[in-house]
């Protein structure tokens, strides 16, 4: 792991929960003394205590990891507020409904921001019977290249993953997508709202 949980953060989520450092210690079966020393840097958890840690102080372990509490707003989840997250590592792609802590590779990963597409990123959407043919005319190298093109709609999201040397392109249904997205290895995510053009770029 990159980072791992501090005595500092253990320290504040336990306090903004008005927990006693033995109230703490008994819930996940150490010693007060053993928190004491977490909390002033004298010791760390062990990882089998995390999982544990977490759930005492009413989080996910990558919460804990990155030392704060995330709270879903989202909660009839609706899919326009799809978030996606671009591991640097290794290049896996997560997407989420709301907000999320998300890590990969043991890095905390913050959600792509989506920019309006520029010439270089275009989004090219062709409408071809119940479909849209999505293009990017990108350059697919190795070191540059589109690494996914998505579609989403009140209902759903669709989602193709893209490597290096292929096509920057992609069928989607058209059944209600509202936006289409196109991810750049270099230049990060960016949005073509289909209500506002009819699918036309």
């Amino acid at each position: 792991m990159d980072s791992y949980v501090t005595g500092a953060v253990i320290r504040r989520l336990r306090e903004e929960r008005n927990m006693t450092q033995e109230e703490l210690a008994q819930k996940i079966c150490v010693s007060g003394k053993a928190v004491s020393k977490w909390e002033t840097g004298r010791g760390l958890p062990d990882v089998s205590l995390l999982e544990p840690l977490a759930a005492a102080l009413g989080i996910s372990v990558a919460e804990l990891f990155s030392g704060e509490t995330v709270r879903n707003r989202n909660r009839s989840a609706n899919m326009l507020k799809s978030r996606f997250y671009l591991c640097p590592v290794c290049g896996n792609v997560i997407r989420t409904i709301g907000e999320a802590a998300v890590s990969c590779c043991g890095i905390a990963l913050p959600p792509l921001e989506a920019e309006e597409a520029d010439a270089e990123h275009a989004i090219q959407a062709e409408t071809a019977e119940d479909e849209y043919y999505v293009r990017v005319a990108h350059p697919m190298t190795k070191e540059h290249y589109i690494t996914f093109l998505a579609a989403v709609s009140d209902q759903g999201m669709q989602f193709v993953k893209l490597y290096p040397e292929g096509g920057a392109e992609a069928y989607f249904r058209r059944s209600r997508v509202r936006a289409l997205y196109a991810c750049c290895s270099r230049h990060g995510l960016f949005r073509l709202d289909v209500r506002k053009t009819g699918g036309k770029a």
